[in-house]
């Protein structure tokens, strides 16, 4: 018997210089609650080519949000909420790689997580999950945005290591010469962790695009990162985005099959805690999230 398909609805979570999504057939503005309290701000709905949308700012409008204060388990809690099946995510980078350059995109696969002091977790105690992230973005969505990059002429790189620092400073040139060098990572940025761990907690599939402004300080042709440079990049970079979402919905579909990497099934086998010992209240609380399985 075939796996039973259900509607696509695609969630965009958008950094630096995205701050909607053009062209959404009824859009407007929704505000979800969660238990994990408001996410970043209101989020936008609508249809896209007959396909649904939800476009949430990362940082809120007018960009309020740090990348350490923003709420990352209300975000990802919310758009599953609205019944979001596929998360891209979108965000300014700077690049460890000379052949990375500013203006390039990255599907990124990987992640070092270098933040401290952020909540990484919808479980914890009085119930207890571990979810593998040896993989922690799905390949079939990260196809989608890598076919949707390159059909608006943006360079695109396949695959390469995103290393999550804590900010809101940027790098010492001690610690841009060691992620480059001795760790391997290919460009750096302050907002994908937790969110693919939560993404990949709360069952969604999660694409990560990785919009390059900078060579961070390693780069000794460059020097010191510039906001005023990284801002002009930005815009640049905002403008390809909402042209590549704008191609996803073609490209995804309306009709959606069960993630053939297993995204949609990753608490199957990862709740710890024996039904008759979990907090009522954690239960409560993850009823969007891990509701397939809570039953």
């Amino acid at each position: 018997m075939a796996d039973p398909t259900t509607d696509t609805y695609i969630g965009v979570i958008g950094g630096s210089g995205l701050y909607d999504i053009e062209g959404l057939e009824g859009a407007e503005w929704q505000n979800v609650d969660t238990p994990w309290g408001a996410p970043s701000d209101a989020i936008l709905t609508g249809t896209l080519g007959g396909v649904k949308m939800a476009f949430l700012p990362r940082h809120g409008r007018g960009h309020v949000h740090s990348p350490t204060t923003v709420p990352y388990r209300a975000n990802i809690d919310a758009l599953k909420r609205l019944g979001v099946t596929d998360v891209i995510s979108v965000s300014a980078c700077g690049s460890f790689r000379e052949e990375m350059a500013p203006g390039d995109f990255v599907v990124v696969d990987q992640f070092i997580d270098r933040t401290l002091a952020r909540e990484k977790s919808f479980f914890g105690q009085g119930l207890v999950a571990h979810v593998s992230v040896a993989h922690p973005t799905c390949p079939r969505l990260g196809e989608a945005c890598l076919t949707a990059a390159k059909e608006v002429g943006v360079t695109v790189h396949k695959g390469g290591t995103y290393l999550a620092m804590e900010g809101p400073q940027f790098s010492t040139l001690a610690e841009s010469k060691m992620y480059r060098e001795s760790w391997g990572a290919d460009v750096i940025g302050m907002t994908n962790m937790p969110e693919a761990k939560l993404a990949r907690e709360a069952e969604l599939c999660y694409a990560s695009v990785a919009m390059i402004t900078d060579y961070d300080s390693w780069h000794p042709d460059h020097g010191e990162v510039d906001v005023t440079q990284i801002i002009a990049t930005l815009m640049g970079n905002a403008a390809h985005a909402r042209d590549m979402v704008a191609l996803l919905p073609g490209l995804l579909g309306a009709a959606r099959a069960p993630c053939p990497h297993g995204c949609d099934r990753a608490l199957e086998f990862a709740l710890i805690t024996q039904p008759d010992a979990r907090d009522p209240a954690m239960v409560a609380k993850l009823d969007a999230v891990a509701g397939r399985v809570l039953g």
